[in-house]
C-alpha cells in the first residue's frame, strides 16, 4: 500500500504536526485520514464503521487540545482508528489486532496518547472526571472524554454524569450521536437525545454573555451555577423542552454537525477554557464517507475483509463448514422459544452478535435488546423469572464480568430460573485482554445455587439449552467459544443431559484429560497424534460437561484407577475448573499428580486463538507434551 500517496497526511506523524496546518486545511486532513482507514480496514480487517464516524472530532480534537499534555478519554476504543493514526502508528497500523502488533483497542502502554483503558463501554465520562479533577490538584490540563456507539445507556456514564455534576471540575464531555451500538441504538435515552435541540445562535450568545460576566468580576462559582439555574429554567420555559443534562448542572451545547471539521474547532476553542463541567453534542453517521457502511453500519461495523472500490466484502465460502456456535444458539433458541411460550430473549445491545436477531424477527415481543446495560439485562432477566417468564440472557463473557453483583444479588439468591448464555467464553482472539473471556469459570464457581455448563460441540449446546429450560432447573450457566464448531451436521434431537454428568470419549490405564468445553476438541486431536506416534502411556478422555455441579460418580471412577491426571480449560487456572478437580480429589481423599493447563496469570494478548492458546499451552501440541512429562 502507497503510505506517500496522500498530500498533507503523509506529512504528519504526531499532532504537533497536525497543529501547524490552518484550519482551512482540516477537510483535506479529513478526507485523506478516512481514505487512509479505509484501505488499511479494506486488507487488515478491524472495527471500521465506528472510526469512520468519528474523523472529524479525531481531527479537531488533537487539533485544539495540546495531546498528549492535554488527556482525551476515549469510550468505545474501536472508535480510535483514527486517533492511533494521527499519534505516531501510521506506519504500524498495517499490524492493528494482529499477533504482536499494535493493540486493537487504546492502550497506555502502547502510547502516551492512549489515556485509559477502554475496550469496553461507558467508562469514558468516570474515568475522564477522575482526571479532570487531578488536574486541578495538580495542573492546568484539559480533559475531554469521547462517549458514544450507545454507551450513553450503560448505568456506569449515568453515574459518572452524575458525579459530573457535583464534584469541581472543567471537564468536557463530547456526545458522538449517531444513534448506534453495533446494532441500532435502543431506550429512552436514545429517543431523547434523537429529540433533543438547542438553538446555535442562543449558545453562542449565551457563551459571550458568559466571558463579559466573567470578565467583569460577575461570574463567581457560586453566582454561576446560580445564573446557570435560572438560565435552564426560562430557557425550558420558552422551548417546552426539557434538558436532562443541564438539569444536572452541565452546560450543554449542541447539536452540531459532527462531520463539519472547522466548526468543531472553532466550538472546541470556545469551550476550551470554560469552567465547570459542559457537554457538547454531535451528531454523526456510523460510517460516514464510505456508502455502503452508512447504508448498514451494523453490517460494517466490522465487516472482513473488502474491496475498498466496490464496497463488495471478501466473504468465504462457508457452506461445507461447520456453523458459529452463536448461529446454533440462535436457531435453537426459536426452536424452544416455539416449543414454550414462556421463553423470553434477552441482550444488552448484541442481538447480531449473539444472533439473538433470529428469534427478535420471528417474535420481536418476546426479546428485549436493553442497550448497553449487562447489569440491568440480568436483573430484568430476574424479575421476569420471579413471575413466571424463562428468560435467556444472552452476554459476552467479557462483559458479564459487568454484571456479577446482579448474578448473585439478584438471581442466584432466589435461584431463579434465568438461563445466562456467556458467549465468547474463552480465547476470543484479535479484540485481545479486554475482550477475552477467561475469568467466567473462576468467578461464578463459588456462587450458590448456580449451575455451570460448557459444551464440546454444536449438539451439545443444544441439549444444554434444551436442558436449561426444563422445570426446576434454577440459574444455569452455559457458556461457549466465538467461531465456529465442529460439526457440519449440527442439529440434532433435542434431549435432556442430566444435570452434573460427564462422558467418557476414550478409555485408557495410564494417564486421565479431563476437559471441559470446546477445548476438549484439542484433546481429542492430541490423543490421536500422540497414538499415532507415541504409545508410550495409555490416555483416557473425558468430557465433564459440568464445572458446577461436578460428576462425582465420574471422578470417584478417575481417583480410583489414575494417579496421573492431566486438566485443561479455555479459562484461567487460578480457581477455575483444574482447581475444582484439585479441591475434589483432596476433599476425597485422593492423590493423584494433577497437571493443570489453562490461561495463565497474566493478561493475554491479541491475535490468532490458535496462536494464543500456544502461548498459553492449550493446544494440542501443548497436551501431548503434558503428557510426555508424565512418563
Amino acid at each position: 500500500m502507497d503510505k506517500s500517496k496522500f498530500g498533507l497526511l503523509s506529512n504528519i506523524i504526531y499532532p504537533a504536526d497536525l497543529r501547524k496546518l490552518n484550519v482551512e486545511q482540516l477537510p483535506e486532513i479529513c478526507k485523506e485520514l478516512r481514505e487512509d482507514i479505509i484501505d488499511e480496514v479494506s486488507v487488515n480487517p478491524g472495527h471500521f464503521a465506528s472510526s469512520l464516524g468519528v474523523v472529524e472530532i479525531t481531527v479537531a480534537l488533537h487539533y485544539v487540545y495540546n495531546t498528549p499534555e492535554d488527556r482525551i478519554v476515549w469510550d468505545v476504543g474501536h472508535q480510535a482508528y483514527g486517533h492511533k493514526i494521527l499519534t505516531g502508528r501510521r506506519d504500524k497500523f498495517c499490524t492493528n489486532r494482529k499477533f504482536h502488533g499494535i493493540c486493537p483497542f487504546p492502550n497506555p502502554r502502547e502510547s502516551e496518547y492512549d489515556t485509559f483503558t477502554c475496550g469496553h463501554a461507558s467508562n469514558s465520562i468516570s474515568a475522564a472526571l477522575g482526571m479532570a479533577v487531578a488536574a486541578k490538584h495538580n495542573d492546568q490540563r484539559h480533559v475531554v472524554a469521547v462517549i458514544g456507539d450507545g454507551a450513553m445507556s450503560g448505568g456506569l456514564a449515568f453515574e459518572g454524569l452524575n458525579n459530573a455534576s457535583s464534584t469541581p471540575n472543567d471537564l468536557l464531555i463530547i456526545l458522538n450521536d449517531n444513534d448506534m451500538s453495533i446494532d441500532r441504538a435502543v431506550g429512552g435515552m436514545e429517543q431523547y437525545l434523537l429529540n433533543l435541540d438547542t438553538n446555535e445562535t442562543y449558545n453562542r450568545l449565551r457563551f459571550k454573555a458568559s466571558k463579559w460576566l466573567h470578565s467583569k468580576g460577575y461570574l463567581n462559582e457560586d453566582r454561576r451555577k446560580g445564573i446557570i439555574r435560572l438560565n435552564n429554567a426560562l430557557k425550558s420555559a420558552i422551548s417546552h423542552q426539557q434538558n436532562i443534562f443541564e438539569g444536572m448542572n452541565i452546560r450543554y451545547f449542541g447539536p452540531f454537525d459532527g462531520h463539519n471539521v472547522k466548526e468543531i474547532v472553532r466550538v472546541l476553542q470556545q469551550l476550551k477554557n470554560m469552567k465547570g463541567p459542559k457537554l457538547l453534542h454531535l451528531h454523526t453517521v456510523k460510517g460516514k464517507g464510505y456508502e455502503p457502511a452508512e447504508k448498514a453500519a451494523t453490517i460494517w461495523h466490522a465487516p472482513g475483509k473488502f474491496d475498498p472500490e466496490t464496497g463488495e466484502r471478501m466473504i468465504a465460502d462457508s457452506s461445507n463448514l461447520p456453523p458459529r456456535f452463536q448461529d446454533v444458539f440462535g436457531k435453537t433458541l426459536l426452536e424452544l422459544a416455539e416449543q414454550n411460550p414462556n421463553i423470553v430473549g434477552v441482550t444488552p445491545a448484541m442481538p447480531t452478535g449473539c444472533s439473538m436477531n433470529i428469534m427478535q424477527k420471528e417474535m420481536p415481543d418476546r426479546v428485549f435488546d436493553v442497550g448497553i446495560a449487562e447489569g440491568h439485562s440480568i436483573t430484568f432477566s430476574g424479575g421476569m423469572a420471579k413471575d413466571g417468564l424463562q428468560p435467556f440472557c444472552n452476554i459476552y463473557s467479557a462483559f458479564a464480568q459487568r454484571a456479577y453483583d446482579n448474578i448473585i444479588h439478584d438471581v442466584t439468591i432466589l435461584n431463579l430460573p434465568v438461563v445466562i448464555c456467556l458467549d465468547r467464553a474463552g480465547l476470543v482472539g484479535e479484540d485481545g485482554p479486554t475482550h477475552h473471556g477467561v475469568f467466567d469459570m473462576a468467578a461464578l464457581r463459588p456462587i450458590p445455587n448456580i449451575t455451570i455448563a460448557s459444551p464440546m460441540d454444536e449438539h451439545e449446546l443444544r441439549r444444554l439449552m434444551y436442558t436449561a429450560q426444563l422445570p426446576d432447573k434454577g440459574t444455569f450457566v452455559i457458556r461457549y467459544p466465538r467461531g465456529r464448531g465442529v460439526l457440519t451436521d449440527w442439529k440434532c434431537p433435542l434431549e435432556e443431559i442430566e444435570v452434573g454428568t460427564g462422558r467418557k470419549l476414550h478409555d485408557g490405564k495410564d494417564v486421565a484429560i479431563l476437559s471441559i468445553g470446546p477445548i476438549g476438541n484439542n484433546v481429542e486431536n492430541a490423543i490421536k497424534d500422540y497414538c499415532a506416534s507415541d504409545n508410550t502411556l495409555s490416555v483416557a478422555h473425558y468430557d465433564m460437561r459440568f464445572l458446577k455441579p461436578l460428576d462425582n460418580n465420574l471422578l470417584h471412577e478417575i481417583g480410583k484407577k489414575f494417579n496421573r491426571i492431566i486438566t485443561i480449560e479455555d479459562g484461567v487456572r487460578n480457581g477455575g475448573f483444574g482447581s475444582s478437580i484439585l479441591e475434589w480429589m483432596s476433599d476425597n481423599g485422593y492423590t493423584p499428580k494433577i497437571t493443570r493447563l489453562g490461561i495463565p496469570d497474566s493478561f493475554v494478548e491479541h491475535g490468532p486463538v490458535d496462536e494464543l492458546q500456544k502461548i498459553c499451552h492449550i493446544d494440542s501440541d501443548s497436551i501431548i507434551d503434558a503428557i510426555k512429562n508424565l512418563r
